[in-house]
């Protein structure tokens, strides 16, 4: 009888071993929709087009491997060709805001937007979080024409930026770790440290106001966009540029107000 249990148990232990190995996932191959993919992605992260003997240089791959693919993605519109150079449509772009959260954010937000920034007379935009960067989801230019601003679209590092801050600091704290390794990759722990310390202060304060680093008179004011869970699934922000003409402009402390008004409106119709 003893034999026949301990046979019992290794034959279960072989079942249970053979069931565990049946729920791993398969391990796929497929080259050509990875050639894809590695091309779409170097054209997305290149500040300039590209030839396919560029492209082939930058994947190590020859342009033989690589023509009959960039000849699929101009075609399907993921490509555009610029003459003997190549880039990206905003295809890509255009089929992400077609995702129902972000088509319903954006149906949330962009009356708001327009009745902020007629209020303000500044323009304003709507930014996510995508991979240790912001993606402009949304832009109003002031209705005077004139000012700052940023193209829809447009890919922006999370340091220098208000919007970076609020987009990070309105997290659980793994959240929150995770995106500022991203953000400062490569980065010196001691920047880290720094930035981790500047996102406690806009968390307590509740929005993120920063003189630019990069634009000389640049100050832009950043509220989070809330869920129910109260984390920031995107961010207004409102940058402000001084005129020199004398013509006068809301005050600061006003624009703050109405920013802060219109993000909790914002957050109210999409929680």
């Amino acid at each position: 009888m003893c034999p026949a249990r301990s046979e019992g148990r290794r034959t279960m232990g072989a079942a249970k071993s053979t069931a565990t190995q049946a729920k791993e996932p398969p391990n796929y191959s497929a080259p050509a929709l990875e050639k894809g993919l590695d091309i779409l992605e170097l054209l997305h992260e290149s500040e300039t087009a590209l030839t396919q003997k560029e492209i082939a240089t930058r994947l190590g791959r020859s342009v033989s491997e690589l023509y009959r693919m960039v000849s699929i993605l101009v075609r399907r519109n993921y490509v555009a060709n610029y003459g003997d150079k190549f880039g990206p449509t905003t295809k890509l772009f255009k089929l992400s805001q077609a995702h129902p959260p972000v088509r319903r954010l954006l149906t949330a937000a962009i009356p708001i937007m327009e009745e902020l920034s007629r209020d303000v007379d500044f323009g304003c935009d709507l930014r996510v979080y995508n991979r240790g960067s912001q993606t402009v989801l949304a832009a109003v230019d002031a209705p005077s024409g004139l000012g700052f601003s940023v193209r829809t679209g447009s890919e922006i590092a999370v340091a220098p930026s208000a919007s970076g801050r609020v987009l990070i600091a309105f997290q659980d704290s793994d959240t929150m770790e995770l995106r500022i390794r991203e953000a400062f990759d490569g980065r010196p722990e001691s920047e880290l440290r720094a930035f981790r310390k500047e996102v406690h202060e806009v968390a307590v304060k509740g929005y993120a106001a920063l003189q630019s680093r990069q634009y000389e008179g640049l100050y832009a004011v950043s509220y989070p966009i809330l869920d129910v869970n109260h984390h920031a699934v995107a961010a207004l922000t409102v940058p402000m540029l001084p005129r020199i003409d004398g013509v006068r402009q809301v005050a600061r402390e006003d624009v703050i107000t109405a920013l802060r008004d219109a993000a909790a409106r914002l957050s109210k119709r999409i929680g």
